[in-house]
């Protein structure tokens, strides 16, 4: 039983012991920001009947409530409005059984699904993107499992490419044996190469477009290493 089916029996006992009175219906609601507790009682529905004032009521049956002892920890009273607030030991235990029913968790669908993440590009290093990726297809991952798929998560390893391709040209023409380094890492490394191939390759459209060339023209002509290993393009911070 959840925390608020057991303050409701509370209250309904709480007023048929304290005034002899059975309500017809009891509803709680969830306590206004601008106050302390949980969950909020409304007494002015029974100021006619009980012929007492709302704060009166209130305040009797928030201590017939706290007196209780096992389930309101303390109440105060604006009003018409008890507002409540509960045990942590309650919230604790209520969410406790809540987890070990499995809450929120369907029946098996009998179907597989592949979440494929975060599967970085080999030739750059590793980012504050690359964990946005991480937490999003993890994340996707455990919903679908709850929602009743056999989830297979998956990361592509040396899922190389043109990227990679591109950093080893460079480093053939510019690399001049640059070993990775406790200042320099790998996948550092690589992207220099990655970066230094990019940057000659918009140096050398520029100049083909300089010289007359259409820009599509440019394009398809570019990259076109010239220079030796020895003079390889200025890079500005590297």
């Amino acid at each position: 039983m959840n925390p608020e089916s057991i303050l409701l029996a509370q209250i309904e006992e709480a007023l048929l012991n304290l005034y002899n009175y059975t309500a017809e219906h009891l509803a709680l609601q969830p306590t206004a920001k601008d106050f302390e507790g949980s969950h909020t009682l409304v007494v002015f529905p029974f100021t006619k009947t009980l012929r007492r004032k709302p704060e009166e009521i209130g305040q009797q049956i928030g201590e017939y409530l706290r007196q209780k002892g096992n389930l309101v920890a303390d109440f105060n009273v604006v009003k018409g409005f008890l507002n409540l607030s509960l045990h942590d030991a309650v919230w604790k235990d209520w969410f406790a059984q809540t987890l070990a029913s499995h809450w929120g968790q369907s029946v098996s669908k009998h179907q597989k699904v592949m979440v494929e993440f975060a599967s970085p590009n080999t030739n750059k290093p590793l980012h504050l993107g690359h964990l946005r990726n991480i937490f999003l297809g993890d994340s996707l991952a455990r919903i679908l499992a709850g929602a009743g798929y056999e989830v297979i998560k998956t990361n592509l390893v040396n899922d190389r490419g043109i990227h990679i391709c591109k950093s080893m040209v460079a480093y053939q023409h510019f690399g001049q044996g640059e070993q990775p380094s406790a200042q320099l890492k790998g996948d550092h490394l690589v992207g220099k190469y990655y970066v230094l191939w990019d940057k000659t390759y918009k140096e050398q459209v520029n100049q083909l477009k300089s010289e007359g060339r259409e820009e599509k023209m440019a394009l398809a002509e570019a990259p076109h290493f010239k220079g030796s290993s020895a003079n390889p393009p200025q890079m500005g911070g590297q």
